[in-house]
């Protein structure tokens, strides 16, 4: 940890080694047990996900057959065609599975509108409806299920809506022509847990079953490249029809063709044909989502959509540009709130939760500076910031066992007036609320905090220990474990990567590496074993509790990852904590 918060001691967390239950007595089956996978046919869904066997009919969603027909109409009839997406690295590849859609087909009458995040903010608007041409046909992509007063305005200026989301419905959805969202109460899709681009792509699955569009059998794979991205973006757990969708996406993301894909992959010298789930997560996914943070959200759609070498050259080197600004914003603001807390350092000791904002903060970089600080101090952060007029605005990320939305809900319910709007997901979140809540908002969200970890219901709140899958030996870090842990693969919400603890092994040399020397490596040895590297990104020695230090024992809680950098491969620990 950095000097600005020695006096806030970083939080010991606490490592239980897991228990198998069903006698497994090798490494693949203990894995599998641990995340709950015991009979045979979950075992052959988990590790052999077939795309053909696997996934849900998409006529099974509410709403399907209708939204189809009124598209297959709109192409017919020569209609205009709005696509309307959210600004994410969700909503984007959305919003490009469908553009790829229409223009698979030949069909030109389309536009598609993205709205900016500080001017407009998420979902549909009365004033971009107005600009739209009339009559036309919406489709709406990770948006719009909440937005009943926009639906109207745009049915009263002569616009259908066909509204494809994820979230959570109200109890009385907007009155669009259709509705797809298996959350919808009354849906009868097997699976509630897709993310906007998976929805996306469920409709065009139907589409090509419904029409004559003279396009080849399987067209629609070629989209999973899109799919796969949103899926290991949203935070959306990876699991049933998900893994899936996770699996063949990168498997053509491998793959793709896209000049935008193929170019930002060169610039950050990531070799195509070994692209994995982190570097998505690290790396793409910053990226796009930096457009809209930073900037104009169409330029990740244009990256992604684009079929212009150049274009895609030039969008590729913007969007990193803009990403290594906005990398620079969130490390002055980590810096700044870590100075207010050591100045306030009794105060934050004794709170469970961190809340802090000022009017001279972007929202759009909150996130981000709440997970680093909810990293750091191992509690739920909240923060605010406005971009103009009076409304605040705010992210808010859980410490990992806290679910974060239920904070919210039950604030709401401690006091009505503390959002004006909230909501995400289990571990991430947002918020507005008026300025003259903002005096009230840390004592309500810490009494809200201690009602819900009294809750049973939240289990995330009963125990913060972190699970360990085993404990292995430095002579266990060889291809032929890795081989077991990469069927596994692909990790993220859900199905988290297994977590070892390597103990009693010997420092033998410290480094930071990298063009900022901002990244841990140790070289570690044990019982006159071969090397082994162990890295830490974004970390010091300072940043664990225990030092390590050459000529020091010490306990490694670490993955094992194979590195491709340069196109060789390499097995090497990723640390996680040193105990």
């Amino acid at each position: 940890m950095d000097t600005e918060s020695n006096s806030i001691e970083r939080p010991k967390k606490r490592y239980v080694l897991r228990e198998a239950t069903t006698g497994a007595d090798d490494l693949l089956s203990q894995l599998l047990v641990y995340r709950g996978i015991t009979t045979a046919a979950d075992q052959e869904f988990f590790l052999n996900p077939s795309y053909d066997k696997h996934l849900h009919d998409p006529y099974l969603l509410k709403g399907m057959s209708r939204a189809v027909e009124r598209i297959v109409q709109a192409i017919a009839g020569n209609e205009h065609i709005i696509i309307y997406a959210d600004y994410d690295a969700d909503g984007i590849p959305a919003a490009v599975v469908l553009n790829d859609f229409f223009k698979r087909i030949g069909y030109k009458n389309i536009e598609v509108y993205i709205p900016h995040r500080h001017r407009e903010g998420f979902g549909l608007h009365c004033e971009a409806i107005d600009s739209f041409v009339t009559p036309a046909l919406l489709i709406t992509v990770d948006c719009g299920i909440t937005d009943t007063t926009e639906v109207a305005h745009a049915h009263e200026r002569g616009i259908d809506v066909i509204i494809t989301d994820h979230h959570t419905p109200p109890e009385k959805c907007a009155p669009a022509v259709a509705i797809i969202d298996p959350k919808q109460v009354d849906c009868q899709y097997p699976f509630k847990e897709l993310c906007g681009a998976g929805i996306a792509f469920k409709l065009v699955q139907a589409l090509l079953r419904a029409g004559d569009f003279n396009v080849p059998a399987g067209t629609e794979k070629w989209f999973l490249d899109m799919v796969g991205l949103a899926t290991l973006s949203d935070m959306v757990p990876l699991v049933k029809e998900n893994r899936v969708l996770a699996r063949y996406g990168l498997v053509v993301l491998r793959k793709s063709r896209r000049p935008g894909l193929r170019a930002l992959l060169r610039l950050l010298r990531i070799e195509q044909r070994f692209l994995t789930e982190d570097d998505i997560g690290f790396m793409i996914t910053p990226r796009l989502n930096a457009a809209s943070r930073m900037g104009e959200p169409m330029d990740a759609f244009t990256l992604l959509a684009t079929t212009d070498a150049q274009v895609a050259e030039t969008m590729a080197a913007h969007l990193n540009h803009i990403n290594d600004e906005r990398k620079a914003l969130v490390g002055v603001l980590v810096k700044e709130i870590k100075k207010i807390m050591n100045e306030r350092a009794e105060h934050f000791t004794t709170r469970r939760v961190i809340v802090l904002g000022n009017p001279r903060w972007r929202p759009a970089i909150l996130g981000l500076v709440a997970s680093s600080l909810a990293e750091s101090f191992g509690k739920p952060v909240f923060l605010w910031g406005r971009e103009e007029g009076t409304i605040i605005k705010g992210s808010c990320r859980s410490n990992g066992f806290i679910d974060i939305v239920a904070v919210m809900k039950t604030a709401q319910e401690i006091s009505a007036d503390t959002f004006i709007d909230f909501g995400g997901h289990h571990f991430s979140g947002g918020f507005s609320l008026n300025a003259d809540m903002v005096h009230h908002l840390e004592d309500t969200l810490e009494a809200a905090l201690v009602a819900v970890s009294a809750t049973p219901s939240n289990i995330h709140a009963q125990d913060d220990a972190v699970a360990l899958d085993g404990s292995l030996a430095l002579c266990d870090v060889r291809l032929e474990t890795y081989a077991v842990i990469e069927k596994l693969m692909p990790f993220g919400i859900a199905n988290t990567k297994p977590l070892f603890i390597f103990r009693d092994v010997m420092v033998k040399s410290v480094r930071q590496f990298g063009r900022a020397s901002n990244h841990l490596e140790l070289t570690v040895f044990q019982d006159d074993m071969h090397d082994v590297r162990a890295i830490c990104f974004f970390s010091s020695p300072q940043n664990f509790n225990v030092l390590p230090e050459p000529g020091k024992k010490i306990n490694l809680v670490a993955t094992l990852e194979k590195s491709f950098f340069r196109a060789r491969p390499e097995l090497r620990l990723r640390i996680v904590d040193i105990v």
